[in-house]
């Protein structure tokens, strides 16, 4: 008897993240998604996760626009699904009660219909709150379990018997949900884990519980690992259309086809009409610049374990703040990030973590400066890691963050956080004169600062489009192409700007600066330690400050990263605008 496989399209969300960092215009791809829809897809990927605040961070639109859009083209009968991380619902850190609550019901009123809900960490209570949430929304709840291999040497979680655990203690809990996903983001899973864990749960849940699971094809083991999965009792599967498919994406819907042939399993799809999809969306994604990364197997991925859809978002910002050529350090570095850890899952927010504090450790020296998600994650602020962290990270995370360790709960310490939730953010869109809304709000509470130049019309659009069509649109200059390792970089200088690959980069060059060592008549040079673009100027010229108090704040890797003052005066000048990149060790600042 044929078994039908249920497929989930993922390429106009994970798809997206996973090659292009998230960094795509709704009205470029919303045209192969009618054609999705005409081809006989029911069950869509349709936002949540990066996609959220990438929409808004990079291309310019309001995520819940894009949503209404997205169910206008899919029709009114699809499934349309969307990705949270529990706790942190759409963002990087963890969130009070109203404002998770308020996640599920504006993405119930903007058209979604199921919620896959995940923790990092694992820990099962940040998951009942929110599982509570997504239901009480009139939501389908995909309540999931997170996977992936550990680098070599390593022990203590993530074999079967630690996600059965995780498994039985959602049950326990009485988590309510509709189906469950085993989610391997890094693809590092091996697919004999894969099969006995798939085995072992569909024992646990019984027949009548729809059972999926989920992995990247970066490490080249995907298809084995859905083999694995749907012969040991998984009913579906995530699949992708070229040419957001493979690589750090998941496998192809054509691929997945040709590998289950005659092996008694049906997709329930027109592979003819598959292919007609996806001539559709190469078309839409003509024009966009493809990373190399994106399309390869990398055998290394195993040991650190980068995950698909945080690979590529994170080099497109190497690219952008000039130091991709760093990152072979940056993925060798990240074994030991993890080992030390505490072996949360390499998915966000906590492989954005390990990769930040990777990068750290590559560009600044080995644990001289601890990143802030990282930090808080060793220290217990984002709940319980599978094992505890290494004692001497605790201590130094501790000293550096100035926090103490904890063992409350997330939803305690941010219920109690009067700078979080609804409240918070209804003020502060006040006092900005924006319109007060729920779906405002939200976007001030889970964005920040970032959120609000969004809202006030301010945001930068950093859309990567290919560098043959984005230089054609600038006047005629000459064009020179450097390689960089092997990689082609076309390069266009005009005026006091470099435009690298379509991106625009404005620079400065001041002869005879002055070293950061030692005062000049301006007085004290201060340098940014790392590469990244200025996103605040917290003290302009003029302001008095004193000894480690902070000039301005540059992010890097999604970090915001004080630059503090050297020592008590008067800031004399500040050298960078908000919005110029800076690279590391530049002098952005003198006090004197």
């Amino acid at each position: 008897m044929t078994k039908r496989v249920q497929v989930m399209v993922t390429a106009f969300r994970d798809g997206f993240q996973s090659v292009y960092g998230s960094r795509v215009l709704s009205r470029d791809f919303l045209p192969a998604v009618e054609a999705a829809r005409e081809a006989g897809f029911t069950h869509f990927e349709a936002g949540g996760g990066a996609a959220f605040q990438s929409a808004l961070l990079y291309a310019g639109e309001n995520p819940f626009a894009v949503m209404d859009a997205f169910r206008r083209a899919s029709g009114p009968e699809a499934n349309l699904q969307t990705l949270a991380r529990g706790v942190n619902v759409v963002g990087l850190e963890s969130q009070p009660r109203d404002v998770i609550r308020l996640h599920a019901q504006l993405f119930a009123r903007h058209g979604m219909t199921t919620i896959r809900n995940f923790d990092a960490l694992n820990d099962v209570d940040n998951l009942v709150f929110s599982g509570e949430c997504i239901v009480e929304a009139g939501l389908r709840h995909e309540v999931t379990v997170t996977m992936m291999g550990l680098p070599p040497g390593c022990n203590g979680a993530h074999t079967p018997e630690f996600y059965l655990g995780v498994l039985q203690r959602i049950l326990d809990a009485e988590v309510p949900f509709h189906s469950v996903c085993f989610k391997d983001a890094s693809g590092t899973a091996p697919p004999a884990v894969v099969g006995e864990t798939i085995h072992r749960a569909r024992k646990l849940l019984g027949p009548s519980v729809h059972l999926r699971f989920h992995t990247h094809d970066s490490a080249g083991a995907a298809v084995a690992c859905y083999l694995a999965a749907l012969e040991a009792g998984a009913d579906g599967v995530d699949l992708s259309l070229a040419p957001v498919s493979g690589g750090t994406c998941q496998p192809d819907v054509v691929t997945m086809w040709h590998v289950l042939r005659g092996k008694g399993y049906d997709l329930g799809l027109d592979v003819a009409k598959v292919l007609e999809v996806e001539e559709v969306l190469k078309e839409c994604m003509r024009d966009y610049f493809v990373p190399p990364e994106a399309r390869a197997v990398e055998p290394l991925i195993p040991f650190s374990p980068m995950p698909g859809g945080a690979l590529t978002a994170n080099t497109q910002m190497m690219r952008d703040n000039g130091t991709l050529d760093r990152l072979p350090e940056v993925i060798a570095a990240m074994g030991e990030v993890v080992r030390r850890g505490g072996f949360g899952t390499s998915v966000t927010p906590v492989s954005q973590f390990y990769f930040q504090q990777a990068y750290n450790n590559v560009l600044l020296g080995p644990w001289a400066k601890i990143a802030d998600g990282y930090g808080k994650m060793v220290l217990g602020y984002f709940g319980r890691t599978p094992v505890p962290p290494d004692p001497e990270i605790v201590r130094l995370a501790s000293e550096q963050l100035k926090l103490e360790p904890t063992t409350a709960h997330p939803l305690e310490l941010d219920d109690a956080d009067p700078k979080k939730g609804i409240a918070p953010a209804r003020a502060l869109l006040e006092r900005e004169r924006l319109p007060v809304t729920d779906e405002n709000v939200f976007i001030v509470a889970t964005c920040g600062a970032k959120g609000v130049e969004f809202l006030h019309g301010r945001g930068k659009m950093v859309v990567r489009k290919s560098e043959e069509k984005t230089v054609a649109k600038e006047p005629a200059s000459e064009a020179l192409t450097v390689r960089v390792d092997g990689q082609p970089f076309t390069v266009v200088l005009r005026g006091d700007q470099a435009i690298v690959n379509g991106i625009r980069h404005t620079f400065s060059v001041t002869a005879g600066e002055a070293p950061v060592e030692g005062q000049g008549e301006r007085g004290q040079p201060v340098a940014s330690p790392l590469p990244g673009t200025v996103v605040r100027i917290v003290a302009p010229a003029g302001t008095p400050v004193e000894t480690g108090s902070t000039l301005l704040v540059v992010e890097a890797m999604k970090m915001e990263n004080e630059i503090k003052s050297p020592l008590s005066g008067v800031v004399a000048e500040v050298a960078v605008s908000t919005g110029d990149s800076v690279a590391a060790k530049q002098v952005v600042a003198w006090v004197r």
